[in-house]
């Protein structure tokens, strides 16, 4: 009896030593979650939906046409700006074609220019964490590149039409005027096609042709599959070791039985104590009760290099808010690192019953 009791003692602990170690050498949590850009497409013009080129969960590439607003209205303003235009000149006894042509020029290139800005600034943020190929990130510098000059090109060509008509007939208020209406008409025009602005999914798609669009009002919601992480929250104890690049594994409920490697990208610095996690707020733990006061949890957040939510030639798939497990491994010690791989493949497994 007495040799029983003392083996249970020992059993306790060696195990209570075995928590302590591994709580700061190979710590785990369940309480992650998957996370990406969810932004909301919102149309800068108002009119009715004529198109829906899109299916709730589609994946679409960067530039895409998502949703079509009727343009009729738009067109006949362009067509009334042009009219205007040429009205204008004629007044002035300049000709209106090549600053037309010219204004049309640089409006195309200045809205070439912005989509490539959007584009390639998402790829030069997956270049500094190492998810892309550096010469996928020199090939987006030198569209950039092109598309600036593009830019300066159509600007000396339209300042070169305006210096053909003439100091006084450019600078009169009436050809200003209606150079303005003009540019304002196009861009006006171009808004009528709602496009992608990166690789992503579409989500929650509640539109069908027939409605009414308004301006500045959310349409549809856009996941940006570029960037996807997973947010773990650990205890501050557990990230006494932990440092940027650290291993981890991650389990994934809606892949059980599979295991994933990932890094730790960024750590909070503060999280809220009053909730919010939106835009512009601390990031806010899940609470908990209990008997024990609950230590606070901060946000780590883990990248998964090798995968991208938007490729359809990854085995992965990933869903929002989707939940998770994550072990870090902080520590060269090779029997805790073993246990804890044990562990995190038996909750892998015990993942397809919960």
């Amino acid at each position: 009896m007495r040799k029983t009791i003392w083996t249970t003692l020992a059993v306790i602990l060696i195990f209570l030593v075995w928590y302590l170690v591994a709580d700061r050498k190979t710590p785990f949590t369940g309480n992650a979650r998957v996370k990406a850009v969810a932004t909301q497409i919102v149309p800068q013009v108002t009119g009715t939906v004529t198109d829906v080129l899109v299916e709730n969960g589609q994946i679409v590439s960067a530039g895409d046409v998502l949703v079509r607003i009727d343009p009729r209205p738009y067109e006949i303003q362009r067509d009334k700006a042009e009219a205007d235009l040429e009205a204008a000149t004629q007044e002035v006894g300049a000709s209106s074609a090549e600053v037309r042509a010219a204004q049309a020029k640089l409006a195309r290139a200045q809205s070439d220019l912005d989509t490539m800005r959007i584009q390639t600034e998402r790829v030069f943020a997956l270049e500094k964490k190492g998810l892309i190929a550096v010469s996928k990130a020199d090939d987006a510098r030198g569209q950039l590149a092109e598309s600036e000059a593009n830019y300066e090109n159509a600007k000396a060509d339209l300042e070169k039409a305006k210096q053909r008509l003439g100091d006084d007939g450019i600078e009169n208020p009436k050809i200003q005027r209606a150079l303005a209406a003009l540019a304002d008409a196009e861009l006006n025009l171009e808004w009528t096609e709602l496009r992608a602005p990166a690789t992503g999914v579409i989500s929650n798609l509640l539109i069908a042709p027939g409605t009414y669009a308004r301006s500045g009002q959310d349409l549809l919601t856009f996941l940006d599959a570029t960037d996807v992480w997973i947010e773990a929250y650990f205890t501050e104890n557990n990230l006494g070791r932990a440092s940027i690049g650290s291993p981890v594994d991650v389990v994934l409920d809606m892949h059980p039985g599979k295991i994933v490697s990932g890094v730790i990208e960024s750590f909070s610095a503060a999280v809220s104590l009053s909730g919010g996690d939106e835009p512009g707020q601390l990031a806010s733990p899940p609470s908990t009760k209990g008997f024990l006061r609950e230590p606070e949890r901060f946000p780590v957040r883990i990248v998964l290099p090798g995968y991208e939510a938007g490729s359809t030639e990854d085995d992965l798939r990933f869903q929002l808010n989707g939940q998770a497990d994550v072990i870090m491994y902080l520590s060269d010690n090779t029997l805790l690192n073993l246990v804890g791989r044990t562990y995190i493949r038996l909750v892998s497994i015990l993942s397809y019953a919960y």
